[in-house]
C-alpha cells in the first residue's frame, strides 16, 4: 500500500494562512491570519479597508507617499490588519476566540497583540518576525505563546484578563 504524504498541522495552517493573505490589497505587504480551535478553522482574515471603503490598490498608499517606516503611525493607513480582521469576522459571526491559536503570516504589532490578549487568544504562531519589540512583550507578560513556524512550543502561564 502507498503510503500519503500529508502536511503537519501547522503547515497545513499555514498553507491556508497564505492563501488567505494573497486577497490582500495592501501595496506594501500582504498578510494573512486564521483564528484555529481544536483543529477547526474558526474565522480569517486579511489587511485590507473595511468593507464598502475603497482599497489602497485602486486609492494609492499613503504611508508609501510619506515614507513612513514598517511598525509606525498605523493610524494612517486605510486597511486594517489581518490579526483585527479575523478577530472582528469571529465576533460578527458569534464565535469566540478564547482558547484559540491565531495563525499570520508576520508577527502582530502590538495594535493586533492587545486586540489579541483581549480576545482570550492562547498561541499565536508566525511565520516572520516584525519589528515590534513591544508586540512581543505584551504577549509575553500576558501568558501567550509566541511561536515562529516550525519552531518549539514554548508552555506559558495565561494570566486571567
Amino acid at each position: 500500500m502507498r503510503k500519503i504524504k500529508r502536511p503537519n498541522w501547522d503547515e497545513y495552517f499555514f498553507k491556508i494562512t497564505k492563501l488567505v493573505s494573497e486577497r490582500s490589497t495592501c501595496l506594501r505587504r500582504r498578510v494573512g491570519a486564521i483564528l484555529v480551535k481544536d483543529k477547526k478553522i474558526l474565522a480569517s482574515g486579511y489587511n485590507g479597508a473595511p468593507v464598502g471603503i475603497a482599497h489602497c490598490d485602486r486609492t494609492g498608499c499613503i504611508r508609501l507617499k510619506l515614507n513612513v517606516p514598517s511598525g509606525w503611525r498605523h493610524e494612517l493607513c486605510r486597511g486594517l490588519h489581518a490579526e483585527q480582521n479575523a478577530l472582528l469576522q469571529a465576533a460578527l459571526h458569534g464565535v469566540s476566540a478564547k482558547g484559540a491559536t491565531l495563525y499570520a503570516t508576520i508577527q502582530p504589532c502590538i495594535i493586533c497583540a492587545k486586540m489579541i490578549i483581549n480576545a482570550g487568544v492562547k498561541e499565536v504562531v508566525i511565520e516572520d518576525g516584525y519589528p515590534d519589540k513591544m508586540s512581543r512583550g505584551f504577549l509575553k507578560e500576558a501568558g501567550i505563546t509566541l511561536r515562529i513556524k516550525g519552531g518549539k512550543h514554548k508552555k506559558s502561564k495565561r494570566k486571567t484578563l
